[in-house]
C-alpha cells in the first residue's frame, strides 16, 4: 500500500518513499489532520517561495507566539529595512573579521574534549553545542550561559515542530519565551547605552533611513537566530558527516580537496536538508500541479521532497559532491537551485554564516579524525527537521 500521510509512522521512519508517492500520485495533497495542503514537486515549491502571491502570514500563528514578530513575517519596505539592518552581521567583513575567530575557537574547544578518544557520539559532543555556543559568543553573552541557551533552544524547537499540538510542549515553549525575554531585554538596553564589539550591540545600534529595531524586535531576532542558526547548522553538519562517512568514495574526494566541503554542504541541503518543510499562505487562489489552493489556506512546502524530484535532478537519491545539476557557485545565494535555504525574498539571511561554520567545523573534524566509520547504526529522527539523534563514530586520532 502506498503511504502518503506525512504524519504516518512510515514517514517518520523513512520519508523518502512517502515523498516519492506524493510527488507521483498526489502533488497537491490535502491533509485533514493539519488542515493544510501539502506540495512536493520542485516547480511548485520553488513557486511558493518566489511568487509574491504566497505570503508568510502563517508565521503569525506558527512563530509569533514563541518568538514575537520576526523578519520572516514582514513584507515590503518593513522587510527590506529589517533585512538591511541585520544582513551586514552575517556576511562580508563583519563575518570574517569579528566572528570567524569565535567560530574557530568554539570548534577547537569542543573537539579538544574527544580528539584523542578514538570514538565519539558527535551529536551530543559537537553538533548540537557548536552553533549555539557560537551564537551566544557572537551576541557577547557570558560563556556560563551556553547551557541555559541550549535548554531554551531545545524548548523553542519542540514548540515549532509540535505538529500534533501537544499541550505540555506548547506551555514549555511559551514559558521559555518569557524567560528569554526577561533575560534579553535588560541586556539589549545595556548595549544600546554602552555598545561593545558584539552582535547584540550591532543589532541594537544599527540604523537605516533613521530607523532602528525596537528592543522587542531585537529580542525576536535573537530568538529566531537561536533556532534558525542553531537547529539548521547542528542538523546540517550531522547530516553531512553521516553522508560522507556512509560513502567512503565521497569522503575521499572531500579529504583530498577541502574546497569541496562547501559542495558537500550544498549537496546535503539538497539530499538531506535539516529543515524538511516550510509553510506558506496564498493571498488568492493559486493553480499548482494537481489543482487549486484556495486563498488563505496553509500550504506545507515539502523542501525534502522537492529536492529529490527526478523532474529536477538526475538520480536524485544519490549523494554526490560533484553533482552536475546542482549549481554550487550559487548554492548559498537567493539564486540557488535547491530549496534548502528557502528562495526569493525570504532566502535565509544566515546562509553564509552557516556555510562558514560548517566549513570550519568539518575541516577541524577531518584534521583530527582519520578512518572515520560508524560505530553504531544512526537513528534519524524528526519530521519538521530531520537528522540523526545520535551519531556514534569510531576513528583513528590524527597525530
Amino acid at each position: 500500500m502506498t503511504v502518503t500521510d506525512i504524519l504516518s509512522p512510515e514517514c517518520l521512519a523513512d520519508p523518502a518513499p512517502v515523498w516519492a508517492a506524493l510527488r507521483d500520485t498526489d502533488p497537491l495533497s490535502f491533509h485533514e489532520g493539519m488542515n493544510a495542503y501539502v506540495i512536493s514537486r520542485y516547480d511548485d515549491v520553488e513557486r511558493a517561495f518566489k511568487d509574491p502571491v504566497f505570503t508568510s502570514d502563517n508565521y503569525g500563528w506558527q512563530l509569533e507566539p514563541v518568538h514575537g514578530r520576526t523578519i520572516l513575517q514582514m513584507d515590503g519596505r518593513e522587510h527590506s529595512i529589517h533585512r538591511r539592518l541585520v544582513t551586514p552581521a552575517f556576511k562580508g567583513s563583519e563575518l570574517t573579521t569579528k566572528f570567524v575567530p569565535v567560530i574557530r575557537r568554539n570548534s577547537r574547544e569542543l573537539l579538544d574534549a574527544f580528539r584523542g578518544d578514538g570514538e565519539v557520539e558527535l551529536v551530543d559532543a559537537f553538533t548540537t553545542r557548536f552553533p549555539i555556543n557560537v551564537i551566544v559568543d557572537m551576541l557577547g553573552l557570558p560563556k556560563s550561559d551556553h547551557e541555559l541557551f541550549r535548554r531554551w533552544y531545545t524548548s523553542i524547537m519542540a514548540f515549532l515542530s509540535n505538529l500534533t499540538q501537544d499541550e505540555t510542549v506548547a506551555a514549555n515553549g511559551l514559558r521559555t519565551r518569557d524567560e528569554l525575554q526577561a533575560y534579553l531585554l535588560p541586556r539589549i538596553a545595556e548595549r544600546r547605552a554602552e555598545p561593545r564589539d558584539d552582535l547584540l550591540s550591532l543589532l541594537g545600534t544599527a540604523e537605516i533611513d533613521g530607523e532602528r529595531m525596537s528592543d522587542l524586535e531585537v529580542k525576536a531576532f535573537v530568538s529566531l537566530l537561536l533556532v534558525a542558526g542553531g537547529e539548521t547548522t547542528d542538523k546540517a553538519l550531522a547530516n553531512m558527516m553521516l553522508n560522507l562517512v556512509s560513502d567512503p568514495g565521497q569522503m575521499a574526494k572531500v579529504r583530498a580537496d577541502r574546497s569541496l566541503i562547501g559542495n558537500a554542504l550544498a549537496e546535503t541541503l539538497r539530499h538531506s536538508p535539516p529543515v524538511q518543510m516550510i509553510m506558506r499562505q496564498p493571498s488568492e487562489d493559486v493553480e499548482l500541479s494537481g489543482g487549486t489552493v484556495p486563498k488563505g489556506a496553509t500550504v506545507i512546502c515539502l523542501i525534502a521532497a522537492a529536492n529529490r524530484d527526478p523532474r529536477r535532478y538526475s538520480d536524485p537519491d544519490r549523494f554526490d559532491v560533484a553533482r552536475a545539476d546542482l549549481d554550487f557557485s550559487k548554492a548559498y545565494t537567493a539564486a540557488a537551485n535547491h530549496t534548502g535555504f528557502s528562495l526569493g525574498r525570504h532566502f535565509c539571511v544566515g546562509a553564509m554564516l552557516a556555510k562558514t561554520e560548517v566549513e570550519i567545523a568539518a575541516n577541524d573534524l577531518l584534521d583530527a579524525m582519520e578512518d572515520i566509520e560508524l560505530a553504531a547504526a544512526p537513528v534519524l529522527q524528526g519530521l519538521f527537521t530531520r537528522a540523526p539523534s545520535k551519531l556514534r563514530l569510531r576513528f583513528r586520532p590524527a597525530h
